[in-house]
C-alpha cells in the first residue's frame, strides 16, 4: 500500500462458475477404489462428500468459455470488450498447442480484438493470474477476464484411489478492470520452490508412454507439513507488505484441498468461521479453481462490502505458494 492507494490498483467487475456433470458421492467413488470400506470413514478423513465429474466430450474451452460468460455478464461488459484473456489449468488444458485459450476465444467470438494465453502454476494459478491481470489493469491493459478451469477426472482411475477419491471438476472466471480510489491489490507475494515438486504430479504421456495420471509422490504427512509451512509463510508476508493484521482482514479464502487440511490451515492462521467460504465438502480438490469458486461465491451472496478486504492464501504443486490482500471497493 502507497500513500496514494494500493500497490496494484484494479476491480474485480465480475465473477462466475460452474460445476459440470453430475454430482458424485463419496460412498460412490469410495466403492470403486476402497471395496468394502465405509464410506463415511472416507467422508470423515477427506471432509469430502461430493465432487462433480464432467460428462464424457466437456472440453476445458467449453467449461471455461460457460463460466467466462457469467463472469462477463455480471461485469455488464461483452467478451468483445476483453484486451487479454487468461486460461489457467493444472492439466495441460485441451492441447498443448495451440493455447486452450484460443479454443475459448473462438467459443467467444473474440478474432484478433485480444491475446489469448495459457498460465499454469498448479494450485496457485489463480492468484499468478490475478497477479498478471491486476497489472496489466493498472498499466492501461483492460478489461483482463481470468478463467480456470480445472477437469481432473480425465486424469484419475481407481486403481490410484488416493487421487481418484479428492479430486473434482470445476470452473471459474473474474473479469479485471481498472481500480478506483483505494481498491485493488494492497499486496501479492508469489513463490516458488523446485527442490520441492515431487509432492504431485501428472506427467506428460511422452515421458512414461501411459495414460497420464495424477500420482502422490510423497507421503499425507509431509504434503501437509509442506503445505502449512508454505501457506502460513504467504499469509504471513502477505499481510506485512500489506500492513495488516489477521484482525484487520474480513474474509479468508485459501486453497482448499481437502476438508483436513483445511481445517488445520485455518486452526494454524488464526481465522475464525464466519471469515471463510467453504467449498471443498461439496466440490472436492478443484486445483487452481478452488479459491475462485469460493469467491464467485462470495461476490455473489451479497456478503461482501465496500472497503473490505479479502486474503488469498494457496499452495501448490511445484511447490508453489503465494498470498495476497484485496481491498474491495466501495460498490462491489
Amino acid at each position: 500500500m502507497t500513500a496514494d492507494g494500493p500497490a496494484i490498483p484494479m476491480r474485480i467487475l465480475g465473477s462466475g462458475s460452474v460445476l459440470p456433470g453430475p454430482a458424485i458421492t463419496t460412498a460412490e467413488v469410495c466403492a470403486r477404489a476402497y471395496p468394502g470400506r465405509d464410506p463415511e470413514e472416507l467422508v470423515e478423513r477427506t471432509g469430502i462428500q461430493t465432487r462433480h465429474w464432467a460428462e464424457a466430450g466437456t472440453s476445458h474451452a467449453s467449461l471455461a468459455a460457460d463460466a467466462l460468460r457469467l463472469a462477463l455478464q455480471r461485469a455488464g461488459l461483452e467478451a468483445s470488450a476483453l484486451t487479454r484473456l487468461i486460461q489457467v489449468n493444472c492439466t495441460g488444458g485441451d492441447t498443448l498447442l495451440p493455447a486452450t485459450a484460443n479454443a475459448i476465444g473462438d467459443r467467444l467470438d473474440l478474432h484478433g480484438s485480444c491475446d489469448c494465453i495459457d498460465l499454469n502454476n498448479a494450485c496457485t494459478g489463480f492468484l499468478t493470474a490475478l497477479d498478471v491481470a491486476a497489472r496489466s489493469a493498472a498499466t492501461g491493459l483492460h478489461p483482463v477476464g481470468v478463467v480456470v478451469s480445472e477437469l481432473w477426472s480425465r486424469h484419475l482411475e481407481p486403481a490410484d484411489p488416493r487421487s481418484f477419491v479428492v479430486f473434482g471438476d470445476a470452473a471459474a472466471a473474474v473479469i479485471i478492470g481498472p481500480g478506483r480510489g483505494d481498491e485493488g491489490l494492497r499486496s501479492s507475494w508469489l513463490r516458488n520452490d523446485g527442490a520441492l515438486r515431487g509432492s504431485v504430479t501428472l506427467a506428460h504421456s511422452g515421458l512414461t508412454g501411459q495414460r497420464e495420471i495424477v500420482r502422490f509422490g510423497v507421503s499425507n504427512k509431509k504434503i501437509t507439513q509442506e503445505a502449512t509451512e508454505a501457506v502460513l509463510e504467504s499469509a504471513k508476508t502477505a499481510l506485512r507488505q500489506a500492513d495488516l493484521s489477521m484482525d484487520e482482514i474480513d474474509w479468508v479464502l485459501p486453497h482448499q484441498p481437502n476438508g483436513r487440511m483445511l481445517d488445520l490451515l485455518v486452526r494454524e492462521l488464526g481465522v475464525e468461521a464466519r471469515k471463510l467460504v467453504r467449498v471443498v465438502h461439496e466440490i472436492g480438490s478443484v486445483g487452481a479453481a478452488s479459491i475462485p469458486v469460493s469467491l464467485d461465491r462470495l461476490w455473489r451472496s451479497g456478503r461482501l462490502r465496500g472497503g473490505e478486504r479479502v486474503l488469498m492464501v494457496a499452495v501448490g504443486s511445484g511447490i508453489s505458494y503465494g498470498g495476497m490482500v484485496y481491498q474491495v471497493g466501495q460498490t462491489p
